[in-house]
This record gives C-alpha cells, structure tokens and sequence, in this order.
C-alpha cells in the first residue's frame, strides 16, 4: 500500500477516529493555536470558546495523568540513576505542557480542570526498573498517537505544524524511553 492510499484510508481514518474519540485526547485548531501563542489565528478557527475550553480541560486531565504516573515511577524505588533523571525530565516537560493548558483555559475565561486526588495505575504489575519503563512508554505511545490523528484535520498549515510539534516531543519520549529498555527505539518506519 502506498503512503497516500494509507494516509487517505477511509477505515484507517475511521480507526483513527474512533481512536481518538475514546481517548478524549483530541485538540481542535483553536486549542493548537492557543497553545502555539497564536491567538489571532484561534480566533480564525472559528470553534466556540467553550468547546475548546473542553478539550483542553482534556488534553489537561490527561497531562495532570501523565505527571501523577511519573511521579509514581520515580517514587517506586525501582528506577536508578541515569532513568529516575530521565524519568523527572518527562516530568517536567507534562508538568510545562499542564501549565500552558491552563493558562490557555483561563485565556479563553474557562476553569482548569485540577488533578484527581487519586489515579489508578498498574504498580502491582511494575516489579523492575524495565517494567516502570515500558509503562511510560506505552502512555507516551498513546499520545503519539492521539496527536497523529489530530495533526491531518486541521485545514490550517500552521495549526498542523504547532500539533505536530506536540507530537514530536511525545514521539521522542517514546523512543528513548524504548532504547532505555533495549528495545528498537523507532521500531518501524511508519507510527500506528
């Protein structure tokens, strides 16, 4: 199959959709551009304020998520150093990620979403540095792909280019946390 017959699949498009649909982890132009510092061209997108402060309320959950699953992992005493710094360093960019949803949910007059008092993640199945690993990597999977079905909908290049750029820091996460376990850290040519 060629890349345009792949990228332009009506049953992977549905896939994708669904996909992101269950996930709740999906940007509209707007957010993207919000996030980007480019209020002008949020305003061009042309999607209600409270819509898009409901996504970000999302987009937020999910990084507040993010933060509470690295602090388990660096809490759990089974990294070591180098991967506890690694760990704290991904940390840092959700907790940056976090923080500029919410300043862009107060812009657009909304309420941030807070942290939950209590997540619940798999720690009875994480026994070894490896498995800690291989859990953050499946989260930052995750957002790989809910921002790779993102990026194709926006009519807006600069829109695309500001979600793509989201992306990438998920996609780099993803792939040294995988060579941080000795596995293939991009293990094929295309992301599915």
């Amino acid at each position: 199959m060629s890349f345009l017959a792949f990228a332009n699949d009506p049953a992977l498009r549905a896939s994708r959709r669904a996909f992101l649909g269950k996930s709740g982890f999906v940007l509209s132009g707007a957010a993207v551009a919000l996030l980007a510092g480019r209020d002008a061209l949020a305003a061009k997108a042309g999607t209600s304020a409270e819509a898009d402060v409901r996504i970000l309320n999302t987009a937020l959950g999910a990084e507040l998520e993010a933060v509470a699953a690295y602090q388990v992992g660096a809490e759990s005493g089974l990294l070591a150093k180098p991967a506890l710094d690694l760990a704290v360093t991904f940390q840092g960019h959700h907790r940056e990620h976090a923080d500029v949803l919410a300043k862009t949910i107060a812009r657009l007059g909304g309420r941030a979403v807070s942290a939950k008092a209590k997540y619940t993640f798999p720690v009875e199945t994480l026994k070894s540095q490896a498995d800690v690993l291989r859990f953050a990597a499946m989260l930052e999977k995750g957002a790989v792909s809910a921002y790779l079905g993102a990026v194709p909908v926006f009519g807006d290049r600069d829109l695309a280019k500001a979600a793509a750029s989201i992306l990438g820091d998920e996609a780099m996460h993803w792939a040294i946390l995988r060579q941080a376990v000795g596995e293939a850290p991009v293990p094929s040519a295309f992301v599915a």
